[in-house]
């Protein structure tokens, strides 16, 4: 008689609860890194714009881009090629980098023929957000109607949200991604991302990740 209930049925037990749950959350998070992977595929054309601002990620320990920041200052010169304007280089200093990634980026860009008088460099940014409302405020009384974000592939459709919500317009360049299993932990990071994107525009708070407080703005690649 314990395990039952007083019709004589026995009472669902706590797990059974807690896996329903769980399957339920899985799926949504599953449907989350499915839009991501569409979203990317998706991203809307680039117009004319003023300015180019460059999102951060890893420098390794010789000083130098790794090869996803790479790709995005290679995508960023690319534009800059075909729009000369300026550039805006985002990102602070992780506790594993030896030099700030917008100034790391900012070498990159002169070595490879942008002047410097035409760079704009962020060091105090240490998420999307923060790159983005650091940009605003370089570019502030610059005459900048539209901005072009260059970024990776997946961040391109949450990086144009967050410039929106800092008052630009915005259109995005991707730039190429790691295969394998950078491939999946990219997506799987960038579902959780929209999420606690999401949480704030609901709450009107912001949330701080672990990876970014401890490790700076950019990606943890090789």
């Amino acid at each position: 008689m314990s395990g039952k209930g007083k019709h004589g049925k026995r009472k669902h037990p706590v797990w059974r609860v807690l896996l329903i749950l769980f399957l339920a959350a899985l799926t949504a998070y599953l449907g989350v890194v499915g839009m991501v992977v569409w979203k990317k595929h998706h991203l809307p054309p680039v117009e004319d714009y003023g300015a180019i601002v460059v999102l951060g990620a890893q420098v390794k320990p010789d000083g130098t881009p790794n090869i996803q920041l790479q790709w995005r200052l290679d995508a960023a010169l690319e534009a800059w090629k075909k729009t000369p304007c300026w550039i805006v280089v985002c990102g602070a200093q992780g506790f594993n980098e030896p030099a700030p990634e917008g100034e790391v980026m900012r070498t990159y860009l002169m070595a490879h023929g942008v002047p410097e008088e035409q760079i704009l460099v962020d060091v105090e940014s240490f998420n999307t957000r923060e790159n983005l409302r650091n940009a605003a405020q370089l570019l502030e009384g610059k005459d900048v109607s539209r901005v072009c974000v260059v970024t990776s592939d997946y961040h391109v459709p949450r990086a144009l949200a967050l410039a929106e919500d800092e008052g630009f317009e915005a259109c995005g360049i991707p730039s190429p991604t790691l295969g394998g299993w950078w491939l999946v932990k990219n997506h799987a990071r960038e579902a959780i991302a929209w999420i606690k994107y999401w949480c704030e525009k609901i709450t009107g708070a912001e949330f701080y990740s672990i990876t970014a407080l401890l490790g700076g703005a950019g990606e943890r690649k090789p």
